[in-house]
């Protein structure tokens, strides 16, 4: 098993390297639609959709969304509106599981839980892209996640005993989230001091590590939420020994939206 995941590592890793920081424009935005489409065949079967042919209805339906979204990029406010409401009612489902999963348990309601996964992830992404600095700031929200991700770890290792979210995933512990918390913004605030950034410009992007990582852990939990209603472990098999697309981007899914919605706002 951990050859198999050192070999699928070392193919993929130059492959998104090079998607996320090299392509620009169409390009990306196409390379990040195959990702997230991908994403929403697995989630098809989250949903309930065992066979093939409506699981790839759905990541069709998906990926000409992605074309409409490109071509209009009016709507990206809205996307991101959306996505905003979207993690804050999941953070809600998370923590309540599972007393209120006969609000969301059809199929049909877990196909548009899907869209509000996957295209604020697609759209945020693109739009953090945008920016001169893009691909820093694409830089950022990725070290932010698997910062917290490592942090989480050993800090839920050595220290966890309260549990985060027991019905939906027992390993995850509130000392493991303050530990993540607590290692990302110490890396912010060395970013902060090395760029000699201003008292207000620290605390902002203090403000704003917090509010990401924490949403980032609803995402991973939200996933596994699903997953566990679903009764499976992996999203699929398309990446020996990683699992699916899903349970590699599931924290950023959530990440990336709120990245954007923040950039804007600090813009503003």
């Amino acid at each position: 098993m951990l050859k198999q995941r050192i070999i699928t590592a070392l193919i993929l890793l130059p492959i998104a390297l090079c998607g996320f920081f090299l392509l620009e424009g169409s390009g990306f935005a196409l390379f990040i639609g195959l990702v997230v489409t991908l994403g929403a065949w697995e989630w098809a079967r989250l949903a309930g959709l065992s066979s093939q042919l409506p699981r790839v209805a759905y990541a069709a339906v998906v990926a000409l969304l992605l074309f409409l979204m490109y071509i209009l990029p009016d709507i990206a406010p809205w996307v991101l509106g959306a996505a905003v409401l979207w993690w804050a009612l999941a953070t809600f489902l998370v923590l309540t599981y599972p007393r209120t999963s006969g609000q969301w348990s059809s199929v049909a309601c877990k196909l548009v839980i899907g869209l509000l996964v996957l295209l604020p992830a697609w759209q945020g992404l693109v739009e953090i892209k945008r920016y001169p600095i893009g691909n820093e700031l694409i830089l950022a929200v990725m070290v932010l996640v698997w910062g917290a991700d490592i942090g989480a770890y050993f800090s839920g290792r050595a220290f966890g005993k309260r549990k985060l979210a027991p019905a939906v995933s027992p390993g995850k512990s509130w000392e493991g989230v303050y530990g993540g918390l607590a290692l990302t913004l110490l890396i912010t605030l060395g970013v902060g001091v090395v760029r000699d950034w201003s008292v207000k410009e620290i605390f902002l992007a203090l403000l704003g590590t917090a509010i990401v990582v924490f949403i980032s852990v609803v995402g991973d939990l939200t996933e596994s939420m699903f997953k566990r209603q679903a009764g499976i472990k992996d999203s699929s098999n398309l990446l020996p020994g990683h699992g699916g697309v899903l349970d590699r981007i599931d924290s950023l899914t959530a990440a990336l939206p709120i990245f954007a919605v923040l950039l804007w706002m600090t813009a503003s």
